[in-house]
């Protein structure tokens, strides 16, 4: 993405439209694009200071650069479960209200990755299990996206996955307060992707927002849901 795509809120709503895939595409379609498009190989850019992970927005990649330079890594990983419904759609969080991070906002399944896990990948269905009680006898996880960078010092590895129908969820109240889910369709069109804009430093930065019906999602969780669409359905 470049500036070029940039509005703010006083502007049109929307991005513009490049070449892409169907926005209506099924679940066969998308994972096929989608296992040819990711792998688990993990991107350096999770450990590794010197490398800045950038989004390719140059209204938010000079705040990532002085992220790197002055706050430690805080490595984590999220899970993009797409529920492989008749019309796909992806399950998200609400996190509780009395959280001291980020209280009330919609986010993917996932967390911090810890010492005991594995790999990313092994941290993201741990979180989903302890969030929302989703067995791992759902999942079939196709891979990971590009790592994405916060202004808190995050490095937010998502791993992409398919969600086989007929799991019950628990929800875990000390963490996320509900979980729900949003067509795939809607999330991937970009008509639907707006921007707002923070102060930073004195600069302004961009962020995307995606309001879906009472949702606001928007920050990292409309971010890599961007990148999503970026990786599958552009050329």
């Amino acid at each position: 993405m470049n500036d070029s795509f940039l509005k703010d809120k006083a502007g049109a709503d929307a991005l513009p439209v490049p070449h892409r895939a169907s926005i209506d595409m099924g679940s066969a379609e998308f994972f096929k694009r989608a296992r040819a498009q990711l792998n688990f190989d993990v991107p350096a850019a999770l450990a590794d200071p010197s490398i800045v992970a950038k989004t390719g927005d140059r209204g938010t990649d000079w705040m990532l650069e002085i992220v790197a330079r002055e706050k430690p890594i805080r490595q984590a990983a999220v899970l993009i479960g797409i529920v492989e419904r008749e019309k796909p759609s992806v399950l998200l969080t609400t996190r509780a209200g009395h959280l001291a991070d980020h209280p009330g906002q919609i986010s993917f399944p996932g967390g911090k990755i810890d010492p005991k896990d594995a790999s990313p990948l092994d941290a993201a269905l741990r979180e989903a299990k302890e969030e929302v009680g989703l067995s791992r006898d759902f999942i079939e996880p196709v891979g990971y996206l590009d790592v994405y960078s916060t202004s808190f010092g995050f490095r937010i590895l998502p791993t992409l996955a398919r969600i086989r129908p007929g799991f019950d969820l628990t929800i875990n109240t000390e963490e996320v307060d509900d979980a729900f889910e949003v067509p795939l369709a809607f999330l991937m069109d970009p008509a639907n992707h707006k921007q707002g804009t923070k102060e930073y430093r004195g600069k302004l930065r961009y962020f995307y927002e995606m309001p879906y019906e009472q949702r606001y999602i928007w920050g990292a969780t409309a971010g890599m849901l961007r990148v999503l669409y970026e990786r599958i359905y552009t050329p």
